[in-house]
């Protein structure tokens, strides 16, 4: 794809983020786009919110689950960056207008106390290099109509990303069962989607390890002090105004947010 299609579609999609916009899918209406085409997209979207003021604190993986993936129709994961305008602190309100059609994600965020940089990176590794784990939710969001998205498409789009919401405690990873750990996600006040921490690619420190490998051989780290999000445990949660979110997650803790 030429460079300045590429630019063109970056700065298309930032103009939809700025003003709460959707457009066609990318994949309708450039059918030949590659995977490698999308991410220079979203890089190109990522240097618009840099150049704006915003600066990277970490980054995230997506659609990990097979419940996602088929509510998706999108069967691999991704990744895309955090940046310090997503992050919102546990129990803050976030403006339902601010976003365009969010989806909530119960999920575990990881902080970083070592640089990471693959490849050859297992779980242990992750294991060693984690200051702590908390439980977070993360607000998908996408600028693609209706949620039409392919692989390209989702990619292209900073991984769907809206903001981040991080829990109430930060945990020694030496003391979670990664794979065991059981997650419930209340919507107001009634149970809405449960899961498991084997339902990001069968532990959560292997979906950091697939980040930390997928990054490093595009010659990018995963850096200390820098939070990952390492994928939904269950179903995405539609959210409006109104709603009030909650999510425990065995032996971490638990994040609650509210839309207004």
């Amino acid at each position: 794809m030429q460079t300045e299609i590429i630019n063109q579609l970056g700065d298309e999609l930032y103009d939809c983020l700025t003003n709460c916009r959707v457009v066609a899918p990318l994949t309708e209406r450039h059918p030949s786009i590659t995977i490698e085409d999308a991410y220079a997209i979203q890089q190109r979207l990522n240097g618009r919110r840099l150049a704006a003021g915003e600066c990277i604190i970490g980054k995230k993986i997506g659609v990990t689950s097979k419940v996602v993936m088929n509510m998706l129709g999108v069967f691999q994961p991704d990744f895309g960056i955090l940046t310090n305008g997503m992050v919102y602190n546990e129990g803050e309100a976030i403006t339902a207008a601010s976003l365009i059609q969010p989806k909530a994600e119960g999920e575990i965020a990881f902080i970083l106390k070592r640089d990471l940089t693959g490849p050859g990176i297992a779980a242990a590794d992750v294991l060693a290099a984690t200051e702590g784990v908390m439980a977070c939710f993360e607000i998908v969001d996408s600028r693609i109509k209706d949620w039409k998205i392919k692989i390209q498409d989702t990619v292209a789009d900073n991984a769907s990303c809206g903001v981040f919401v991080l829990g109430d405690r930060l945990v020694d990873p030496r003391q979670v069962d990664f794979d065991g750990c059981g997650m419930i996600l209340e919507k107001n006040g009634e149970i809405v989607a449960t899961g498991a921490g084997a339902a990001a690619l069968g532990s959560p420190l292997n979906s950091v390890a697939w980040l930390a490998n997928t990054l490093g051989k595009l010659g990018i780290g995963l850096k200390a002090g820098e939070v990952i999000l390492s994928g939904s445990l269950a179903a995405m949660i539609p959210a409006q105004a109104g709603d009030a979110l909650r999510v425990t997650i065995g032996g971490i803790g638990g994040c609650s947010v509210r839309f207004v």
